[in-house]
């Protein structure tokens, strides 16, 4: 398996919580790296532009104003195989569906509140780590 890159982003609800450290641990646990790692207050149009891929879905606005509640913790995470292994570490989208021991099974409060966001794709993980981060930022 390929070395990879993915971003990771702790949400607002999992800040407010005071959990950024319990989360990289998980992921440090399971082998990835934390490469970048910077704690933003998202703008409303930096939030819209993240998610624009969602703009016709009916939670897209929600998301948005959720996204911008409070502070998150945008980070780019490196290992073998990291996009699925983020995803693994993550669990399912809702809380309910999630494996025990993963981090939404363990932290999310619903599945809106969730806690974290993963890339899906090496495509998708290449197009978010640079709208967060500049190539010196990442330090491998």
């Amino acid at each position: 398996m390929a070395v990879e890159r993915t971003l990771s982003i702790i949400k607002p609800d999992a800040t407010r919580r005071n959990l950024t450290g319990a989360i990289n641990k998980c992921f440090e646990d399971a082998g990835l790296r934390i490469v970048a790692q910077k704690r933003i207050q998202l703008t409303r149009d930096k939030a819209e532009g993240f998610y624009a891929v969602h703009k016709e879905r009916p939670f897209y606005g929600d998301l948005c104003d959720f996204m911008t509640s409070g502070p998150v913790v945008v980070q780019v995470l490196e290992g073998e195989g990291a996009i699925a292994k983020n995803r693994e570490v993550m669990g399912a989208t809702n809380p309910d569906d999630a494996a025990e021991g993963t981090i939404r099974k363990l932290f999310a409060e619903n599945i809106e509140a969730n806690s974290v966001h993963g890339s899906d794709s090496p495509d998708n993980a290449a197009t978010e780590i640079k709208y967060f981060f500049e190539g010196s930022e990442i330090i491998g």
